[in-house]
């Protein structure tokens, strides 16, 4: 077996059931073998590739990456009413601060720079609107006007306020829900590759869904072969490599998640600032130091677009973003001028 896999980046969904295990699949260096575990968590596949010197050390580096990610779920989880998200959720309107515990703040404190940087493209408070999506997606039927009205009037992220001293939130307006998915999972990655660190284990990956972030390289390579998924649509570019290598990389995108209604898709990324799914096809991938960064700019870049959301990633230090989508019937494309250099030699293959 040769040392160079191709690890593929989709977004799908996996509930209520799960597995982990490892293979090995190949060696390194004589002392290194390369392992790669699976397991549900966050009701998301997330898969850890490594190199360590044999099968205990891996196993115990991964149980506790895993087990990482499990503690998050616990934080950040909306469809778990006892998460720490879900009781700050349900004070809101109470006019009382809550006090955060450190993942949460620190989650919310980088949600909402971004939001403030995007004027509210993205909003952690988008959760009134991501449910009401969910039900438009179930029933195949879009919102009355009414219920939009009444649902974006729940959203807005001018109304979580931070408190720096006390570490704590307030929800100024009432029956707000917060919506941590587009920037909690990509900090999940990180912190599981974090775990791996402190153990011992310098050269791995860890993917869950779109969201990837890679420490050192595997022996012999510049970087963990990363296959970028190509547009759903006719015409459509080749799926793209990136080699990653102490970077980490978020697609974002609706081939998995959309509907269409009337002749209309939508995708399953609501525009925090008109209630509504995304209309027209894309796939956005950022490059970034970390991959809470990568996941919560790929969501930004999809709702502003094109021409703000590469503005938006050639501001961000050692960020680089590809977006290719559909305007009208015509296939467009669009990059930051560093995508060649952070994507790697690959990057335009």
């Amino acid at each position: 077996m040769t040392d160079r896999h191709f690890f593929v980046i989709c977004t799908w969904f996996w509930g209520g059931w799960g597995f982990w295990g490892f293979l090995l699949l190949g060696t390194g260096r004589a002392e290194e073998s390369r392992f790669v575990f699976e397991k549900a968590e966050m009701g998301l596949p997330f898969r850890i590739a490594l190199y360590a010197q044999g099968p205990s050390q891996a196993k115990a580096a991964a149980d506790a990456a895993f087990a990482r990610i499990e503690e998050l779920n616990a934080v950040f989880s909306d469809y778990d009413p006892d998460s720490e998200l879900s009781r700050l959720s349900r004070s809101s309107g109470q006019g009382r601060a809550v006090p955060l515990g450190a993942d949460l703040w620190r989650v919310l404190e980088q949600a909402q720079l971004l939001a403030e940087k995007t004027e509210g493209a993205f909003d952690v408070t988008v959760g009134p609107l991501v449910n009401l999506w969910r039900r438009v997606r179930r029933k195949r039927e879009l919102p009355g006007a009414a219920l939009l009205e009444e649902m974006r009037a729940r959203v807005g992220y001018k109304s979580l306020r931070l408190d720096p001293v006390t570490r704590s939130a307030e929800l100024a307006a009432p029956e707000m829900r917060l919506d941590a998915g587009a920037i909690a999972k990509g900090y999940a990655v990180d912190e599981a590759l974090a775990v791996l660190d402190r153990l011992g284990v310098h050269r791995a990956l860890v993917g869950g869904s779109g969201d990837m972030a890679a420490s050192d390289p595997p022996p012999g390579q510049e970087g963990w072969r990363i296959e970028v998924p190509a547009i759903d649509a006719p015409g459509a570019p080749p799926p793209q490599v990136v080699l990653l290598a102490r970077r980490a990389i978020a697609t974002s995108g609706d081939h998995f998640q959309h509907v269409e209604i009337d002749g209309v898709r939508y995708s399953h990324i609501v525009d925090p600032r008109t209630g509504m799914g995304l209309v027209g096809q894309s796939v956005v991938t950022v490059v970034a130091r970390n991959c809470a960064t990568a996941d919560s700019l790929a969501t930004a870049v999809s709702v502003l677009g094109p021409q703000k959301g590469v503005a938006l990633v050639e501001g961000t230090p050692g960020a680089a973003v590809r977006w290719v989508g559909l305007r009208g019937r015509d296939m467009e494309s669009a990059s930051s001028r560093l995508w060649p250099e952070i994507a790697g030699p690959a990057g335009d293959r």
